[in-house]
């Protein structure tokens, strides 16, 4: 079996995590690249990698993976696209997609390579190769973000990728699309966390918090370099979705300071029917989806 050769650009939470999780196939050579040296030796020593080191790895990559910021990963791209093996593919890992996509393809067919954007909906709170997990993608959906001249076996050795990271569920769109649904799936939420939890009230909430609590105020944690980066690349879509919660929370906030409970009553009947609507809108999970091969 002839095994594809893998470069993953950074090896943070992210980047490490799928070295972890595609070292458990016996199909891949993994090498990984991170401006960190201590990252790369502890890389080495957890055997996420085969090799790490530089530039100079990329020229034996059939795929390179740019688990970078959405700017570093840009820059990164340009500064070593023609060090990268001709006919290769890169993708990428970035929360947004329309300031990518254009650019890293257009970087990519200069140097006779083809991208695709992608996106794997996982995570955690705490960030870098320390806290790698082999199972953060078990469960999770991949976004695949092709343009109409991506190759069909391209978009094929993506899902196959997912799948051997343990993803559940592909979803393929366009850049647009996609950065429209993170805004209100993944963007806003952090918004509201970050809001809610300057709450004089948040610094005495033990005694009287449980899962309300930490359901809203989990993703505050951020890493606020990262997120300021990704609204600011995602304005028009985030700032709709900030506006329409406003809306809903002055709804809200009148009903209650005027004492309507027939009027909050329906508020929250139509936030009840809406999640109901949504939940049952999803297709189920796959009985037998396709099984990592060894």
């Amino acid at each position: 079996m002839n095994k594809k050769t893998i470069a993953i650009v950074g090896l943070g939470l992210i980047g490490g995590s799928m070295a972890l999780a595609l070292r458990r196939s016996s199909r891949y050579i993994l090498y990984g690249l991170d401006s960190d040296p201590v990252t790369l030796m502890n890389a080495l020593k957890r055997s996420a990698v085969d090799k790490a080191g530089g530039a100079e790895l990329l020229a034996r990559a059939d795929l390179v993976i740019l688990a970078l910021p959405p700017e570093a990963a840009l820059a990164f791209l340009r500064d070593n696209a023609a060090a990268i093996k001709p006919g290769a593919v890169v993708t990428d890992v970035c929360g947004v997609k329309q300031a990518i996509v254009e650019p890293a393809t257009a970087l990519c067919e200069a140097a006779g390579l083809t991208f695709i954007g992608g996106h794997p909906m996982a995570g955690k709170e705490k960030g870098g190769f320390d806290n790698a997990d082999a199972a953060l993608f078990e469960g999770a959906c991949y976004i695949l973000t092709p343009t109409p001249s991506t190759p069909a076996a391209v978009v094929d050795g993506m899902k196959e990728l997912a799948a051997q990271l343990g993803c559940a569920r592909m979803t393929v769109t366009t850049p647009a699309h996609h950065d429209r649904m993170i805004a209100f799936t993944s963007q806003l939420p952090h918004v509201l966390a970050g809001a809610y939890v300057k709450s004089p009230c948040c610094l005495y909430h033990a005694g009287f918090s449980a899962g309300s609590y930490r359901d809203v105020s989990r993703v505050a944690a951020v890493d606020e370099t990262l997120w300021a980066q990704l609204f600011l690349l995602n304005q028009t879509a985030l700032c709709a979705e900030i506006d329409g919660l406003m809306e809903r929370l002055q709804a809200c906030r009148d009903a209650v300071a005027a004492g309507d409970r027939q009027a909050l009553t329906a508020l929250l009947r139509e936030g009840r029917e809406r999640k109901e609507e949504a939940d049952g809108a999803l297709p189920p999970l796959p009985e037998h989806r396709k099984e990592r091969t060894p």
